[in-house]
């Protein structure tokens, strides 16, 4: 079964990392992980100023190098940006040195625009010597997990579930990666349009 909400369990073993904002205000904080790529953030950056909500982009660091005019236009149009390694690394599957390695070398790739202190790990999955190595970075979590990523999910699912699980402060995590888009196009504007009538704004981290 695919967890739309992450447990609180889970939030409470590793209470230093971000899992969601607290505030009494109706505000979402929007991610968007593994890009920039020319085939969906731009769409993405479209949908999200016919609402005029600001999002984080957590960008993969070769991406960055690749598409530099689409990491541009991230920061043009006010969003923020955060670092998702170089590589898109898999902390379970990686040493603490590369893992370490791979986070400086897209914040060298990063930093030449922006100097960012957000970090968010590719899957969720770092270990604990990795988090501590990474003490001078905001390790930026989620509450509420789209799956807009899954192949087996049904849009309108996504979209029911997204919706549900969402809180104010929730830190929802979106993907504008290929993989993603066929399930984005459908939910996104859907879930921008619902909370916006909502009276609820979107803001960056």
């Amino acid at each position: 079964m695919f967890l739309h909400r992450t447990p609180k369990l889970i939030q409470k073993i590793y209470p230093s990392l971000v899992w969601r904002k607290t505030t009494a205000q109706k505000k979402i904080y929007l991610t968007f992980d593994d890009g920039p790529i020319p085939e969906v953030t731009p769409w993405v950056l479209d949908e999200l100023a016919i609402f005029n909500a600001k999002a984080t982009f957590f960008c993969v660091g070769d991406n960055v190098r690749k598409h530099r005019d689409i990491f541009n236009k991230i920061i043009n149009q006010g969003h923020s940006v955060g670092n998702h390694t170089y590589n898109h690394l898999n902390g379970w599957k990686t040493s603490t040195d590369e893992y370490i390695e791979n986070v400086v070398l897209a914040d060298e790739e990063i930093g030449k625009h922006l100097n960012s202190s957000l970090f968010r790990p590719p899957y969720g999955r770092i270990t604990r010597s990795q988090i501590k190595e990474l003490k001078t970075k905001q390790l930026v979590m989620w509450d509420v997990l789209t799956g807009d990523f899954s192949q087996t999910l049904d849009p309108e699912v996504i979209l029911k579930k997204s919706v549900k699980c969402t809180t104010p402060g929730s830190i929802v995590v979106f993907h504008d990666h290929i993989k993603a888009f066929e399930n984005l196009k459908f939910v996104l504007p859907r879930y921008l349009k619902f909370f916006f009538e909502k009276g609820y704004g979107f803001a960056r981290l």
